[in-house]
């Protein structure tokens, strides 16, 4: 069974430099993912409210736990506040909203989803007769004092954020009691983002990328003309080299990196596939080569909130 590298967060806390993403996970086929992922090695499992599916993903752990694969303190477990309930005296109760899901007393890893925060409610993109989203005016330190209360209670192990720009991270490290041990960030050979990956360790931040595969899967960001990461030569013709896929090179490249990385299926075979990445070194020559495949093109835009004052990708980086 592979055994998988951590990265330490800074307070003590150890997170497995590969993770399994759940977005998108359907409900009916999540827990089946998960337990196949568990058998195989996997112990890192990335997931959110907002993917409606903590719950599945929470009986896959049980069912281990209980079949004596896995203990609850092997299993790294990351979630997400979604943007509904970014007003300090919800986040506690959201957090808690998880946990019931995944049947779990804490998560290892909570973070702020996005630093957009959308109006207070049960809708979770509550809009307006014209169908525009309603906004929150609610501060990202409010919200993040929500977080420390989280922390402080050992609701999580540790806290972060997620989709944070530099002046955002900012916004965060200049009023808190606890700073972020994480950003996670949309991070692959087209969105290398070298400077904000630069600034996030600079301060201490740790960082993971998602999508590390452009997410072919998203029709409502891409054109079905779009290069696709994982047809990009380059990529083929250093995978011959090692006998690797283009998705493990990619793999291989980000955690070289120093990066953790989220990578999402749900595939026995990929789910085997993408553990195989620690045996082999790219050259920096290589690792340039990859990252000459930068164009800045983001997989998830969000181009229907760029009027939102906290819209993250505004910013230089």
């Amino acid at each position: 069974m592979t055994t998988i590298p951590t990265i330490d967060l800074g307070n003590g806390v150890k997170m497995p430099v590969l993770g399994l993403g759940t977005w998108q996970a359907e409900k009916e086929k999540v827990v089946q993912v998960v337990k196949d992922a568990i058998d195989l090695g996997w112990r890192h499992f990335d997931g959110a409210y907002d993917y409606d599916n903590e719950a599945g993903v929470g009986q896959a752990i049980q069912d281990k736990i209980r079949e004596g694969v896995v203990e609850r303190k092997d299993i790294f477990i990351t979630s997400k506040l979604w943007n509904i309930f970014h007003r300090q005296d919800l986040v506690v109760p959201a957090l808690q909203t998880s946990l019931n899901l995944l049947g779990l007393e804490y998560v290892d890893l909570y973070l702020i989803h996005w630093p957009m925060a959308f109006k207070e409610g049960s809708v979770k993109e509550p809009r307006d007769q014209n169908g525009k989203i309603i906004y929150s005016e609610v501060s990202l330190s409010d919200t993040w004092k929500g977080m420390e209360e989280c922390l402080k209670l050992g609701l999580c192990r540790a806290i972060g954020i997620s989709n944070f720009n530099r002046e955002q991270v900012d916004k965060i490290l200049d009023s808190c009691s606890v700073k972020p041990v994480l950003n996670q960030i949309e991070i692959n050979p087209y969105l290398s983002q070298r400077k904000l990956v630069d600034y996030c360790k600079e301060k201490g931040i740790a960082v993971t990328g998602y999508s590390p595969f452009a997410s072919p899967e998203r029709p409502e960001c891409l054109q079905t003309s779009d290069p696709k990461v994982l047809e990009e030569p380059k990529l083929a013709i250093i995978g011959t080299k090692y006998g690797k896929s283009p998705a493990q090179i990619i793999l291989r490249w980000m955690v070289q990196r120093g990066l953790a990385v989220v990578p999402k299926t749900v595939s026995k075979g990929r789910l085997s596939e993408n553990l195989k990445i620690f045996d082999f070194t790219l050259s920096d020559e290589e690792m340039d080569e990859i990252y000459s495949l930068n164009c800045n093109r983001r997989a998830l835009h969000l181009n229907w909130l760029t009027d939102h004052p906290e819209f993250p990708f505004a910013a230089e980086f």
